[in-house]
């Protein structure tokens, strides 16, 4: 069984739903527990096995850099993917297509906090064919619509008879889902690679409804932070919490 240790981050936003404490400081790095955000899910990513990580900047990428370094810290090789501006999730990708090479990589979105196995998303083998795994959440207040529906055998289809799931930031996605893509381009959103893959019938999809919460708002930042310090204190953390700042 292959098992993947690569992974890469969206950390290049501006935050804008997070003003005004995004002003100053890029939204990833803003304080979850006794570290920050994109921290807490580099100790995430450490505990399944993952080795290396891709982080792509924009906004405020230099502090980002300073926080993580090198990111041997966590037990980590990092590499960023500098953007001269934000190139939208689907252009990030594009971005950095030769850093994340041929194999499948873990994708995170860096203001998620959830407790969904990625050791499991590592052991995970692609169907032949398929350009992607997706982990699809309860939908929360925020997104009572959902995303994505999947059939009897975990496909993401728009025939589904399922009700649709929201999208949970974490995914295990193969790099042909962009370098096959008929219409990438610098900036473009993920999603649209997403639409075709499943048109294609080459997306696949499981659900979660263990802990996850997409930290977007000071007011989801505060709930995190309150969650954070419950779990802490009886000692249910989502994964281990032993590599240093």
């Amino acid at each position: 069984m292959s098992l993947t240790q690569r992974a890469m981050i969206f950390a290049a936003g501006e935050g804008r739903r997070m003003l005004p404490l995004t002003a100053q400081t890029p939204k990833p790095l803003l304080p979850l527990g006794d570290s920050h955000l994109i921290g807490q899910n580099l100790r995430h990513l450490a505990a399944a096995g993952v080795r290396e990580v891709i982080v792509n900047t924009a906004y405020l990428g230099a502090q980002i850099q300073a926080a993580l370094g090198d990111g041997s810290g966590w037990g980590l090789k990092i590499i960023y993917s500098p953007e001269p501006y934000p190139l939208e999730t689907g252009g990030a990708l594009l971005h950095a297509l030769e850093l994340l090479h041929s194999e499948p990589f873990i994708l995170l979105n860096a203001d998620v906090l959830c407790a969904y196995p990625l050791l499991q998303l590592c052991r995970h083998s692609l169907p032949v064919g398929a350009l992607g795994h997706l982990i699809l959440v309860p939908n929360p207040p925020q997104h009572e619509q959902g995303d994505f529906a999947f059939d009897k055998k975990g496909v993401i289809t728009a025939a589904a008879s399922g009700p649709k799931l929201t999208f949970s930031g974490i995914s295990l996605l193969h790099p042909e889902l962009i370098s096959h893509y008929p219409n990438a381009r610098q900036v473009f959103p993920l999603r649209e690679a997403f639409a075709w893959a499943i048109a294609e019938g080459r997306l696949t999809a499981e659900r979660y409804d263990g802990l996850w919460l997409d930290v977007g708002t000071p007011a989801r930042l505060g709930e995190a932070q309150t969650l954070w310090a419950e779990l802490s204190e009886q000692g249910a953390l989502p994964f281990p919490c032993t590599q240093p700042l």
